[in-house]
């Protein structure tokens, strides 16, 4: 996933200190960290989000122990994303309070940043948007035309979005693409085409919307991004319904069941399983 530093960088960030005197014996904490990291990056790639969780809350503790902020950071976001994607959104808020509630260490402004994004995304997923305004709005403080500028534009633009507010929406997206593309960051560019496809559904355009989460979708398969795919899936079959499609949009809905099936996704398995019992059960709406 595109969120945290990889275990590359904490230990290029801890063995820095360490790399006038290779032959000493790495400190216990360290090994801990680094071999816990190890085990939750596979886990991950392996589906097992249980233990991918233990394994970034124990290399938490193993950077806690060492003081080490870089790695603290790190880790805290990691593990927020997998309870996030674990459905256990009170653990992934809490994993953030190593950094977002320790005035006694120092931070980097971008992982102060990255930290009150994830922040702002987990409440965005509970739906208490006043706070994810006021966290997205904490992230964007910190970064002064940092790599996050694409993905704090892609949240407010969301948050436009829930509020109704189509220009703004569209404006967020707009930002968020320009952004995205000339950084380079492909997930982010899918995330404001994914973000414009939804506004032209709102809208009443299902053809634009077709098209622009479309274009979402095919970069998200090329980044094996499940969860993206899944959404692109969804946004589709709503897309489909509004233009009148209803086998196409069947379609879409049964592929965003069989990824959420294969993912293991529960909250994925019932908000696609509920899009096909009401496309059986209604005449075609959005």
């Amino acid at each position: 996933m595109r969120r945290g530093a990889r275990t590359a960088a904490l230990a290029c960030a801890l063995l820095a200190a360490c790399g006038s005197q290779p032959a000493k014996t790495k400190p216990p904490a360290l090994s801990a960290a680094l071999d816990a990291n190890r085990r939750a990056e596979a886990q991950l790639r392996a589906g097992d989000l249980e233990g991918a969780a233990r394994g970034y809350s124990q290399a938490l503790r193993a950077s806690q122990a060492l003081e080490d902020a870089d790695g603290i950071a790190a880790n805290a976001v990691n593990l927020s994303i997998v309870y996030q994607r674990l459905g256990r959104l009170a653990e992934a808020r809490a994993s953030l309070a190593p950094v977002l509630e320790q005035p006694n260490l120092r931070f980097a402004p971008e992982r102060l940043a990255q930290t009150a994004l994830r922040r702002s995304l987990i409440d965005l997923d509970e739906r208490r948007y006043a706070s994810a305004a006021e966290w997205a709005g904490r992230a964007e403080s910190q970064c002064d035309a940092c790599p996050l500028s694409a993905a704090i534009h892609n949240v407010k633009g969301q948050l436009a979005l829930e509020a109704g507010r189509l220009d703004a929406a569209g404006a967020g997206a707009q930002r968020a693409l320009d952004a995205s593309r000339a950084s380079g960051d492909r997930a982010e560019t899918a995330n404001a085409l994914r973000l414009m496809g939804l506004v032209a559904l709102r809208s009443g355009d299902g053809t634009a919307a077709t098209a622009r989460i479309g274009e979402a979708l095919a970069i998200d398969r090329d980044l094996a991004a499940s969860r993206k795919i899944y959404l692109d899936l969804v946004g589709l079959g709503r897309a489909s319904v509004l233009l009148g499609e209803r086998d196409a949009a069947r379609g879409y809905y049964e592929r965003a069941l069989a990824v959420s099936r294969a993912e293991r996704d529960t909250r994925g398995i019932a908000e696609a399983s509920g899009l096909i019992r009401t496309l059986e059960q209604k005449p075609a709406s959005q």
